[in-house]
């Protein structure tokens, strides 16, 4: 009789230990799916923001208009060459923010340092030494060295695709800041001779 007592107590015992266990594996196995959302969850939210960084070099940088300088007449350039950004500000102050493309190397690098917008300006260049030109050009440096403008064209005026594609994603240029197209015309239409313009 103590035999079977102790034999039933020992099914007892592994059948709720087993209970236990396949109760444990269910509770698991429920919240897996759960880990598997949440992990799809954030993985949609990196297309997202890849298309957020979706450039086009032809358009303006935002959505939203450029600013109006009459009502920033102290209005600068800041031109972050480790983000590949140029802000418009008023003080410290972002008005606009536009992508673009920054010297490459130490030999093609944009010089670093505050400078001013000079009188030379023009709709076209092109240079045949790099065999490329560009559109709405403004100079900040050397009086038509340094300049803004838009992304680079061949020689008869048709963008360079594939250097136009780097807009906003890495340094490009031979040390001329590249910005897209309707932001280079804005540059050149409105920002006056005399406005600072700060590299770093």
């Amino acid at each position: 009789m103590k035999h079977l007592r102790k034999l039933l107590l020992l099914v007892l015992v592994v059948l709720v230990a087993g209970w236990g266990l396949n109760h444990l594996f269910q509770h698991l196995s429920a919240s897996a799916p759960r880990t598997s959302q949440t992990t799809k969850k954030s993985t949609k939210s990196d297309p997202t923001e890849a298309k957020a960084e979706t450039i086009n070099w032809r358009k303006p940088s935002e959505d939203k208009a450029y600013p109006n300088l009459k009502a920033h007449p102290n209005a600068w350039l800041d031109v972050n060459t480790s983000r590949q950004r140029v802000y418009v500000k008023d003080g410290n102050k972002v008005l606009y923010t536009m992508y673009c493309s920054t010297g490459t190397g130490k030999k093609n690098g944009t010089p670093k340092g505050t400078y001013h917008i000079q009188a030379e300006r023009g709709k076209f260049f092109y240079n045949q030494n790099s065999g490329e030109g560009a559109r709405y050009w403004v100079s900040w440096k050397d009086h038509g060295i340094y300049l803004f403008h838009s992304v680079p064209t061949d020689k008869n005026g048709h963008y360079i695709k594939k250097e136009a594609e780097q807009l906003g994603k890495s340094a490009a240029s031979h040390g001329c800041v590249r910005l897209s197209v309707s932001d280079a015309k804005w540059v050149y239409e409105k920002i006056p001779y005399g406005t600072k313009v700060v590299i770093h």
